[in-house]
């Protein structure tokens, strides 16, 4: 599954669904909002050009780390501190190639796909500046 939304995910099912008959390791990457003195995080994606990035980076990763499936769901919207933002299943016949294409993706997601996140604190709110965007580090105003 590769998804943008904002549900949260059945991340068990998503596991469960990740071991194949060729599988010896999965590999589950949870991204969440933590508390930096927010109260909430809001956030934004160009979903027609992010979706199709999660794509292109779940199948090359798939090649290049020899994955057995991949799931990657990026939530948008405004989530509370404890919330999921961002979920990563991997799994593959080896430990090695799951923790890689894990991070492979990690890596690649927070480099080229345009989702951007605001953090509402207690003062007001501010954008956040990331590698999204294109690893321009540019920041959505």
């Amino acid at each position: 599954m590769i998804a943008i939304q904002t549900e949260d995910v059945d991340i068990g099912q998503l596991i469960n669904a990740a071991k194949k008959r060729s599988t010896g390791a999965v590999v589950v990457f949870d991204g969440v909002v933590r508390d930096d003195d927010i109260r909430e995080m809001d956030l934004e994606a160009y979903e027609e050009v992010a979706l199709k990035e999660l794509e292109k980076i779940a199948v090359e990763a798939q090649s290049i780390h020899n994955l057995c499936s991949v799931d990657i769901i990026h939530r948008i919207g405004r989530l509370a501190v404890g919330e999921n933002i961002l979920i990563i299943v991997v799994s593959a016949g080896h430990r090695k190639e799951a923790y890689e294409g894990s991070r492979f993706i990690i890596e690649a997601i927070k480099a080229g796909v345009p989702i951007w996140k605001k953090e509402l604190t207690r003062d007001g709110s501010r954008w956040v500046p990331g590698e999204h965007a294109h690893g321009s580090g540019a920041v959505k105003h």
